[in-house]
């Protein structure tokens, strides 16, 4: 359970602008690098993959400019850090996927996760591009509905996605919320059913081994262990749509 404070952006025009590193001092980097070992020499499955930094935000009023960086997953030791000359906040996606009642569908990450047991949306991290493409909304839309399909097995258009929200919450961590179509909850549940035994039989295992619906602050407080944005994203978005049903 996690009692931080949520920050909601609502502008709906999102800039992504790359830039430069912060610099690391050497003691810096050190301490970095010996807290990556010890990690992985406690859990050997890490992999220091490609990672994107938020440096810095921007609220434009109509235009938010979201700042960031190529690392890689072993920056975020420098969060264990007494100090650090910068913070490496993570930038992620999420999809809010309706259900025909109102309520959202959220997953509870399974113990080969990073946050074993934690409830959430279906999301993950944003990834920095390729060779020759661009970290962009479109990008960011492109890997929300790819997150949807790895972890609950519902296939969604990227087109079909709407910004929803952005968030920034612990450790200064970015989420770029998107809203995806409803879809009857029984059908949902089934396909993340499908997608579990087919995980299991390849000897994996699904990245979401439970999944929920829920309607309120309450529903997902009762539950124990939640991501930070969850409470506040899930009253939003309830708010919002008791407006426009009247």
């Amino acid at each position: 359970m996690t009692d931080s404070v949520v920050e909601f952006f609502d502008a709906r025009v999102l800039r992504l602008l790359e830039v430069p590193v912060p610099r690391l001092s050497p003691g810096e980097r050190t301490a970095m690098d010996r807290f990556w070992e010890e990690s992985v020499a406690r859990q050997p499955a890490l992999f220091d993959g490609p990672a994107v930094a938020c440096i810095a935000v921007e609220d434009a009023g109509a235009e938010l400019v979201l700042s960031w960086a190529r690392v890689t997953y072993r920056y975020r030791a420098l969060r264990r850090l007494d100090t650090c000359s910068w913070l490496p906040a993570s930038v992620f996606v999420t999809v809010l996927q309706p259900v025909e009642d109102g309520g959202l569908i959220i997953g509870r990450s399974s113990g080969s996760t990073a946050s074993p047991g934690r409830w959430a949306l279906p999301g993950g991290s944003a990834e920095p591009p390729g060779e020759g493409e661009t970290l962009d909304l479109a990008a960011l839309r492109r890997h929300a509905a790819q997150e949807l399909v790895e972890e609950i097995g519902v296939v969604a258009d990227p087109q079909d996605m709407a910004v929803w929200g952005v968030t920034r919450g612990e450790f200064g961590n970015v989420g770029v919320h998107f809203l995806a179509p409803p879809a009857p909850a029984a059908l949902v549940l089934k396909h993340h059913e499908a997608l579990a035994e087919a995980e299991v039989a390849r000897g994996t295992g699904p990245e979401l081994d439970q999944l929920a619906v829920v309607r309120t602050e309450q529903d997902v407080t009762g539950l124990g262990h939640y991501a930070d944005f969850l409470p506040q994203v899930v009253t939003r978005y309830t708010a919002e749509r008791t407006l426009r049903t009247g």
